[in-house]
This record gives C-alpha cells, sequence and structure tokens, in this order.
C-alpha cells in the first residue's frame, strides 16, 4: 500500500508539472506593457492609468546617493501604510525604466530589500499603490561604472 500510494503521489506531481510546462511564461507577466515602457511616464500611465499621484518621503525609500557599481544597486524600500497593495521601483534613465513590482497580500507587511541595474545616473522613484491613493518617493542616484553594459 505504501508504494502505491507513493508511485500515485510521483505521477500526480509530474502531472502537474507538465500541465504547468504547457502554460505559456506570459500567463504569469503582471503587466507586460509597464515592463515593455521605454520611458518613465508610459510605464506609470501603464501601471497606474491617469490615477493622481502624491509625493511622500515618509516612507522608508533608501538607495546609495552614489552607486559605484550600476549593475547591482541596492534598494530597501518599507512602509507602515494600511492597505497597500504593490510598490513599484522605476529608473528614469534606464532602456525600461520599470525594474520591479512587488504586490503584497492584505495583511502582509509592505517591505522589500533588492537590487536593480542602472545604466547610468538617473533619479529612481518608489511609488506605493494602495486601494485608493498612490505615493512616490524620488531620489536621484550618481552611477561611476554602467551596469548595463556600460
Amino acid at each position: 500500500m505504501q508504494g502505491t500510494l507513493t508511485r500515485r503521489r510521483f505521477a500526480q506531481a509530474v502531472l502537474a508539472f507538465a500541465a504547468l510546462a504547457a502554460v505559456p511564461l506570459r500567463v504569469f507577466a503582471r503587466n507586460d506593457k509597464a515592463f515593455a515602457a521605454v520611458n518613465t511616464d508610459e510605464a506609470l500611465k501603464a501601471l497606474f492609468g491617469d490615477k493622481p499621484m502624491t509625493v511622500d518621503d515618509s516612507f522608508e525609500f533608501k538607495v546609495p546617493d552614489i552607486a559605484e557599481d550600476g549593475s547591482i544597486v541596492p534598494v530597501t524600500v518599507s512602509t507602515e501604510m494600511e492597505g497597500v497593495k504593490s510598490i513599484s521601483l522605476l529608473v528614469d534613465a534606464n532602456p525600461n525604466p520599470l525594474s520591479a513590482r512587488f504586490h503584497f497580500m492584505p495583511g502582509s507587511v509592505p517591505e522589500f530589500k533588492t537590487r536593480i541595474k542602472m545604466g547610468e545616473s538617473s533619479d529612481v522613484r518608489a511609488v506605493i499603490e494602495t486601494a485608493d491613493a498612490l505615493y512616490v518617493s524620488t531620489k536621484n542616484v550618481k552611477v561611476t561604472l554602467g551596469g548595463c553594459g556600460g
């Protein structure tokens, strides 16, 4: 009985993996148009439409003033705001400004640490989306060694 149960679970796992492999990866992409945008305004419009943004420096947005290597720029974002749906990172001077977008489940802690690529010195924006508003903070980062082939 034990061997039959193990084989059955293995077969179920193989079938589940095969079904998942048959699904195109585009299904998992949240917003192809936003990630393909070639300027910040286009990316923001694809993400949020015409929803107004409020400049807000009250949330923690850490990014170095000077990045010695543009291929690994550390970024930390956290907030105590209620009802955060997503946090997006945009780099104005990158060929595709939307670098990352994190979605949060209700009740989760809206914070993350990551690294982004920057091809040159630029403004970096963190946009927090709640159910009823958008909040943005912008920091300028000087890159001394390009990360996108520079």
